[in-house]
């Protein structure tokens, strides 16, 4: 399959285009102006998008000239609508692995992946209807061996703590950055879990206390470990679980 370099001028955006992706548009902008125009944009014989309109409108906000293409002339018109759909619709299919993700964040330590939609873990938009249920991550320990080193990723902390410790900044400022610096521990709440299941009593209670386990959920919020929003809480005890 040929790559065509074509003029951006000369690309025709589909008109009944349904996936709605303006707010995507900066995001993808900072992916080719970082990594280049890595992914083609796929085109019909009469040069209309099939797939990659937000591509597209990125390459214009970039004032780029001309866009790698890809053009799929041999399908047939029906194709090229089923293909539309369907490279929009199986991405949606895909589910993100929390832990395996926070680890290769932690890796990426120069670039900053919020420029691509990677905002801090559970800054994602939440949907703001009301619910007594607790979500909480539950973990069923299984047995395994784990070691504490298992538990946490030191990696970024410790790179960005020896960044501080050569960085020319009064040393105030560098005792402060040392203390900010531990937010970037990464905890591995699967092996911590399987950790705390196989340990002594008063290392659990350590645990529990540090917040790294939570078995007492009313307890946790009483230490402040977990907040409830006004409305729920009030929603709770007029329930009479308070």
């Amino acid at each position: 399959m040929q790559i065509e370099k074509i003029k951006v001028g000369k690309l025709v955006p589909y008109e009944n285009n349904p996936r709605k992706n303006d707010k995507a548009v900066a995001k993808v902008a900072n992916s080719i102006r970082e990594f280049g125009f890595i992914n083609p944009i796929v085109i019909d014989k009469n040069n209309i998008v099939v797939a990659g309109h937000t591509r597209l409108k990125a390459a214009l906000k970039l004032k780029m000239d001309s866009v790698p293409c890809i053009r799929v002339d041999a399908l047939t018109d029906e194709q090229v609508k089923a293909f539309r759909l369907a490279d929009n619709k199986l991405s949606e299919l895909a589910e993100w692995d929390v832990d395996l993700l926070e680890q290769e964040l932690a890796d990426i330590i120069d670039i900053d992946m919020s420029d691509f939609g990677f905002e801090e873990l559970g800054d994602e938009e939440e949907d703001l209807t009301y619910t007594k249920e607790v979500k909480i991550p539950q973990y069923e320990p299984t047995g395994e061996t784990v070691t504490l080193k298992m538990c946490v990723d030191a990696s970024k902390a410790e790179q960005l703590n020896e960044r501080i410790r050569m960085a020319d900044v009064p040393e105030e400022v560098k005792k402060f950055l040392f203390m900010a610096a531990t937010r970037h521990y990464g905890f591995n709440y699967k092996y911590i879990a399987e950790y705390y299941a196989q340990a002594p009593k008063k290392v659990q209670e350590l645990f529990e206390d540090s917040a790294l386990v939570i078995i007492d959920f009313e307890d946790a919020i009483a230490k402040g470990y977990v907040e409830l929003s006004k409305t729920v809480a009030e929603c709770i005890q007029e329930d009479g679980y308070a």
